[in-house]
């Protein structure tokens, strides 16, 4: 989550704030926290079953569910769901259909305005009638089972705490059924953050009027494919005869008349602003990420494949993913599920994890799925080859808890809605942008393509994917994957690797000649700029049982090749680059080793950034170069604990942060002040060669013209002053985990603003942390913020296919969403250690570690 978003939440915790001075004392003295935990043991009748269906808990709450049919099955999954987790999945529903501020008041009206323009339960509704007949009726059953819960409860406040808290300040609140289409919009939502290039062309255009092309270019260096390999190699995927040819070329050929563009700048922020207002569903920004590798039985100690995966996703309590188990009694084509794994509340079946048969991973794929265009409007009409056309219009009203109903129009082009609607002066981004290689000078609308408009299967390929028994049924689901775009890797029970790119890519032509699709917004008025269909589903990479016998994916380039086009900015490979290495190092892995490698820390970019900080002379300069000797012997890794690396750690984090300040801050607007992401780090790479770049000169002192090794300098010298002031004088007493920490702050009732018995019960941490952003262990921290972690690992898994109960996995907080519950935050000191608990499948493993059972019978 960013900072924008949490003080956003912020905000609406302080509207609540004199709700909960006055509840706290009330609600710590009965039962109104305990009140909503489950029951998890004896029997209980609901309405729908056709049978028994066993829900066994283990010590950690997690839930392996037992039915006789897949109806059962989903409805016990939807009911066990909205047992530990159903305010989450309320607020979910209420961000995705835009209605926010029906739950939190005016506070959630900008969310509501923006979701309501893009219309993602518009799609949803759309979706639903285009899913197999199976997908439907699990999604309805689903639905079934949290209407059992909701029909349970007498008043919302006996459902979770966080409703007598926004119940004393917004009065009565009537809890809505869950339809399908309540889960199908989810997935519009965890859509939106995982899709790519929308926040790199957005930054593009609005520093086009402060500098030079070839200067915003060194923001975005070339991918080093040789240095750093793309998951498939040239023999693995040959984009000469499987994919069709585009138009891209090497950013650095871009070079066009940019102009005045001071309004373009001004436009695109307040667009990126009216984006920022979504709370995230799983996260944004470069660091949400993931990894993942799969390695055949000859590298395995086992004589097995393993696989493992642990998706970066921003910080959250109750934690983004929940484990889950879904067990046919008898496997068959009509309850074909035997699947366990890590699902998301609100949504049916499992969305990473394995069944009887095989295992799967996502990483994000950052494919660039969104588009802007440009339209010249005339009233309610625009420009279409010539002619104007009606504008697509419709009215949505917005209530508004405690206050009056907002009612809104939107407005859409052929391409998607206008976002110039949703915030009016985003309509000068059609000011001066170059378009066709020139500038236009009139007010224009901007519109908006994203492929996650588009009514798609996403929901048909989860629900293969827990099916599926094989590769070829595997990529079968795969290919109904329409957004988000992710890397699949793949491994089963008969030994068998795998790989797949699946989504919807847009096929496109850039607006301005020689500059790659999505660098600026193409012409609304030429239909020769619309997307003109996908790449089909056999033209995009894949790879079974490549020769090297592993694969690894951890968001770096997909191929070599530029065809077909997926995007311009992958992930540069540091992370990828690192678990590659050690796989080739260690020769033969097992499970532990693989789950000990996901807590690497080694930070493999700092080796670039160490040998020109070493060569800088402080001789003259005692107090830093006490400071800079911890460099020396450095090995690279950033432990949190008390270490002679922990030391080099700390301070050359320090560095690293003054550094960025220093070469970028001081040309950008305050917004986009960089983060200190791969992308930078790979960025510093490359200037570190180019002693000469305008980024070395201090805009910000007059007169002086700064050169590489005095801004080094300048980084070294502020970061010994800034950690003298925060850890102390002796440089080896410092500890890197004594700056990188995490707290797990509640979406509602976790800011500072909110009195402190309801923090101290929803909130957990500080914890200290080891690793950063760009590193295997990647907890991520952005520079213009602090040192605090903001995103991180959402789960770690570890697949053993030669004995699935072998296998191991941990969540990042725990399962339970009620605050104070045992189940709320008991996973997170396992996983900040890096420990993984067993993860039974079989029936006898399950009934085996149980620590509750739970009999769902018919009511009759």
């Amino acid at each position: 989550m960013t900072r924008r978003q949490q003080v956003r939440l912020a905000l609406i915790a302080v509207a609540i704030g004199v709700a909960i001075a006055l509840v706290v004392g009330v609600a710590l003295a009965t039962s109104s926290v305990r009140r909503p935990y489950p029951t998890t043991d004896g029997e209980l009748a609901i309405s729908g079953l056709s049978g028994p269906v066993e829900v066994l808990r283990d010590e950690r709450g997690v839930p392996h569910i037992f039915a006789d049919t897949a109806d059962d099955l989903a409805m016990a999954q939807g009911f066990v769901h909205a047992q530990d987790r159903f305010f989450e999945m309320d607020l979910r529903r209420h961000i995705t259909s835009g209605r926010l501020a029906e739950l939190v008041g005016e506070a959630g009206l900008e969310s509501d305005r923006v979701v309501r323009t893009l219309g993602w339960r518009r799609v949803a509704e759309q979706e639903l009638p285009l899913l197999e007949p199976r997908t439907r009726r699990l999604l309805q059953a689903y639905a079934d089972g949290v209407n059992a819960y909701i029909a349970r409860h007498a008043s919302p406040s006996t459902m979770a705490f966080e409703y007598v808290v926004l119940g004393q300040r917004f009065g009565g609140y009537t809890v809505d059924d869950w339809t399908a289409v309540d889960s199908l919009a989810w997935l519009k939502a965890m859509a939106w953050d995982l899709k790519g290039n929308y926040e790199g062309e957005l930054t593009r255009a609005r520093l086009a009027g402060r500098m030079t092309v070839g200067q915003i270019l060194e923001l975005y260096p070339p991918l080093d494919v040789e240095s750093r390999p793309p998951i498939l190699s040239a023999e693995e995927w040959d984009p000469a005869s499987n994919g069709p040819a585009d138009s891209r070329v090497a950013l650095e050929r871009l070079g066009v008349d940019l102009g005045d563009v001071h309004r373009v700048e001004q436009a695109y922020a307040r667009v990126a602003g009216a984006m920022e207002a979504m709370p995230a569903a799983v996260g944004r920004g470069e660091a949400v990420g993931s990894n993942s590798w799969v390695v055949t039985g000859s590298r395995s100690s086992t004589g097995a494949p393993i696989l493992a995966n642990d998706p970066h996703l921003a910080v959250s309590i109750p934690s983004s993913f929940y484990q889950v188990g879904l067990h046919c009694r008898a496997v068959t084509s009509s309850c074909p599920f035997d699947v366990s794994g890590f699902s998301f509340s609100g949504v049916p079946g499992v969305v990473i994890g394995h069944n009887q048969r095989i295992a799967w991973g996502l990483t994000n794929l950052n494919a660039d799925v969104t588009d802007f265009y440009l339209h010249r409007l005339r009233d309610d009409t625009y420009l279409r080859d010539g002619a104007y056309e009606p504008l697509e219009t419709r009215t949505e009203t917005i209530r508004v808890a405690g206050g009056e109903d907002v009612t809104i129009t939107v407005r859409s082009a052929p391409q998607g809605p206008l976002l110039s609607d949703v915030s009016p002066a985003a309509g000068d981004a059609g000011a001066n942008a170059p378009v066709e290689g020139r500038e236009i000078r009139e007010r224009y609308a901007v519109a908006l393509a994203w492929t996650g408009l588009i009514p798609g299967n996403t929901m048909d390929a989860i629900i293969g994917f827990n099916a599926a028994t094989s590769f070829a049924e595997f990529r079968d689901a795969a290919e109904l994957l329409t957004a988000p775009a992710q890397n699949l890797v793949y491994a089963d029970v008969d030994g068998n690797v795998g790989y797949q790119t699946p989504g919807s890519i847009p096929i496109r032509t850039s607006a301005i000649q020689g500059a790659p699709p999505g660098f600026w917004p193409a012409p609304g008025w030429d239909a020769g700029y619309d997307w003109r269909g996908f790449v089909p589903f056999a033209q995009l990479p894949w790879a079974f049982n490549p020769e090297d016998e592993m694969i690894v994916a951890a968001n770096q380039p997909v191929t070599a090749g530029s065809r077909p086009f997926l995007t311009t900015e992958f992930d540069p490979g540091f992370r990828s680059t690192r678990i590659l290495e050690l796989l080739e190092e260690r020769g033969t892995v097992s499970p532990q080793d693989v789950a000990e490698l996901q807590m690497d820390t080694r930070n493999s970019f700092a080796p670039i950034l160490v040998s020109a900080l070493l060569l800088v002379d402080t001789s003259d300069d005692p107090f830093t170069r006490e400071a800079q000797r911890l460099l020396v012997d450095w090995d690279y890794t950033t432990p949190a604990d008390a270490s002679p690396e922990a030391a080099a750690a700390a301070f050359y984090n320090a560095v690293w942060s003054n550094l960025l300040t220093l070469l970028f801050d001081d040309e950008l607007p305050r917004d986009l002040w960089v983060d200190g992401g791969a992308r930078n780090q790979a960025s510093v790479a490359e200037l570190l060669r180019r002693p000469d770049s305008l980024w070395w000169d201090n805009k910000q002192t007059a007169g002086i013209t700064e050169e590489r090794d005095e801004i080094l300098r300048q980084a070294l010298q502020e970061a010994r002053l800034e950690l003298t002031r925060q850890l102390g004088k002796d440089p080896q007493s410092w500890e890197w985990g004594k700056l990188h920490t995490i707290t797990f702050e509640h979406a509602i009732l976790g800011g500072e603003d909110v009195p402190a018995p309801i923090r101290w019960l929803a909130n957990r941490g500080p914890y200290a942390l080891p690793g950063g952003p760009a590193i295997i262990n990647a907890n991520s921290w952005s520079a213009n913020e602090g040192y605090e972690v903001d995103r991180g690992p959402a789960m770690r898994m570890v697949v053993d296919l030669a004995d699935l109960d072998a296998s191991t996995w941990v969540n990042q907080t725990g399962q339970s969403g009620h605050v104070y519950n045992d189940r709320y935050g008991d996973q997170i000191d396992a996983w900040v250690s890096g420990e993984q608990f067993p993860w039974p499948h079989s029936q006898e493993a399950v009934r085996e570690s149980a620590a509750a059972t739970l009999t769902l019978v018919p009511r009759s």
